[in-house]
């Protein structure tokens, strides 16, 4: 729905370019900054390699298989929207705004870490809650420093949010066939 509504120019599309200029610009911009770079290639790929490395260490292959492939998905489906929506930024003219790939980087690194090393600790609500955290805490980055709109978040959100449930089911599936074993 929010991808035809931003591709028509429809009524959340409007309400999204209204609220956007009453969010952007609030705080400080390193800190906006600082938190948008959260869901970059360079600080989110390095946190989703060590939780593999930990769940191969730990000798949960398929699982970390799975981690790998979600975020590996990740470009084959923000790209192609990216070029078909084709929507400009807040403050650029150039077009590939829509989804956030940042927060799509975001939300399946951190969410498919925290699927990873939440069966190997005592307490399992803490990943998810970080992960959650991280990925809310990016995407706010993005919209405060006007480098996406409210909606190209959301939207990321969604699209990932599905994907961390396929990966999810598909990992808790892996755990039974080794326990069964």
């Amino acid at each position: 729905m929010i991808t035809w509504q931003v591709a028509s120019g429809g009524p959340l599309r409007r309400l999204d370019e209204r609220v956007d200029p009453s969010l952007t610009g609030h705080g400080p911009s390193w800190l906006a900054e600082a938190l948008a770079d959260l869901g970059s290639m360079p600080v989110a790929l390095p946190v989703l390699a060590l939780a593999i490395g930990y769940a191969l260490w730990h000798g949960l292959r398929r699982r970390a298989l799975i981690a790998a492939a979600t975020m590996a998905l990740v470009p084959l489906l923000v790209v192609p929207l990216k070029e078909w929506i084709a929507r400009p930024g807040p403050f650029d003219p150039a077009t590939g705004y829509y989804p956030s790939g940042h927060t799509a980087t975001a939300m399946v690194a951190y969410g498919s870490a925290a699927l990873l090393l939440s069966p190997l600790l005592r307490r399992r609500w803490p990943m998810p809650a970080a992960a959650g955290a991280l990925t809310a805490a990016t995407g706010i980055g993005l919209v405060l420093h006007g480098y996406h709109w409210p909606l190209d978040v959301l939207a990321s959100c969604c699209l990932c949010g599905a994907l961390l449930v396929v990966s999810s089911t598909g990992m808790r599936r892996s755990s039974s066939r080794t326990r069964r074993r």
